[in-house]
């Protein structure tokens, strides 16, 4: 792609992301999030493979129908109550029209179809911005309006999206769909607690996307899309295999690394609640992402399999040392000590 227009494409990402996160106003947020799809629908399809193609379609799709039903949604709220304001969603009908839309966005199930298809059909780099940066805009919304959302049906989005998040990754071979059956559970994650405290679902989306970084960027400095490949990676760069091991593991909340803080400090807000048997629930579904989680850790680390089938080695080269792959990996794995003065702020 042409630099200028890749230089174009990310400010105007940029652009509405800002716009969204920092207005109050229905209309102001619904055009950062149409800047937003028009900004990313180019970075999807630049490969010009026609499953890159179909990946934007499908995009472009999921998306134009969600930002409709965004606007109206905010149409009727401001048609029963006079006023754009987005913390002003008092009307029934438009809170749970509100909801469909910002769900179809994230890919909370039932409407979860496209994620999978439009992380396998686009780069490495571009899956990392639709698995976080675009994200953003969905949630800040979501927590401007966490005061009129119905508690019970974001609830039920929550537990059904960690169950289809751990289910659906289990018998998947590329890791595109392996990570994004897992954005679609740490969604589960961060809706369950969206209502009783914003503040703590935004922690949790920080993290998420700070322990999700090092393995997108590892990913496409390997070139390793599947487990057949992920697998031989390991002659080429040894010593990132073995930190994308404890990413991983970060990922799938296992202490003493950093993806435990969230859930640990989400199962204690959920027991303050009285919602035990929730916490309950979202605990147990998250043991099927362990299991796909310590299948790709095992995979990272492990040697050619004793296996008859010849399989192509990748040999080692000695190349320079990503410092930024080394940062984030270390944040991702480090921060859990810091869990006292996250708390004082929550």
């Amino acid at each position: 792609m042409n630099p200028h227009a890749s230089l174009i494409f990310s400010m105007s990402l940029i652009l509405g992301t800002a716009i969204t996160t920092s207005s109050n106003h229905w209309m102001m947020a619904w055009a950062g999030l149409e800047i937003n799809t028009l900004a990313i629908i180019p970075l999807i399809s630049k490969s010009h493979h026609p499953r890159a193609i179909e990946a934007a379609i499908k995009y472009f799709l999921v998306q134009a129908a969600a930002s409709t039903l965004l606007l109206f949604s905010s149409t009727i709220n401001a048609w029963y109550t006079g006023q754009w304001d987005i913390s002003q969603l008092t009307q029934p009908t438009a809170s749970m029209l509100l909801t469909t839309a910002i769900s179809m966005k994230l890919g909370l199930v039932p409407f979860h179809f496209w994620f999978p298809e439009v992380l396998q059909g686009s780069s490495p780099i571009t899956a990392l911005l639709l698995s976080t940066m675009m994200k953003l805009p969905p949630i800040s919304i979501l927590m401007l309006t966490s005061h009129s959302l119905n508690p019970t049906l974001l609830t039920t989005l929550a537990i059904l999206s960690a169950a289809l998040g751990g289910w659906m990754g289990l018998n998947q071979t590329q890791l595109r769909k392996i990570l994004a059956f897992s954005s679609i559970s740490h969604l589960g994650w961060i809706t369950i607690i969206m209502i009783y405290n914003p503040k703590l679902a935004l922690l949790t989306f920080y993290l998420y996307c700070l322990t999700t970084l090092p393995i997108f960027l590892t990913i496409n400095t390997t070139k390793a899309l599947k487990l057949s490949t992920m697998m031989t990676s390991w002659t080429k760069t040894p010593a990132m295999n073995a930190a994308l091991m404890l990413t991983l593991l970060s990922l799938a909340g296992l202490p003493p690394l950093t993806g435990f803080l969230p859930k640990w400090l989400i199962i204690q807000e959920l027991t303050k609640q009285e919602m035990t048997c929730m916490a309950t629930i979202i605990t147990m579904l998250s043991l099927l992402g362990l299991f796909f989680y310590l299948r790709l850790s095992y995979y990272s680390t492990i040697t050619l399999s004793p296996n008859p089938i010849n399989r192509i080695k990748q040999w080692y080269v000695n190349k320079p040392t990503n410092t930024l792959i080394a940062i984030f990996t270390s944040m991702s794995t480090l921060l859990l000590p810091l869990t006292p003065m996250i708390l004082t702020t929550l």
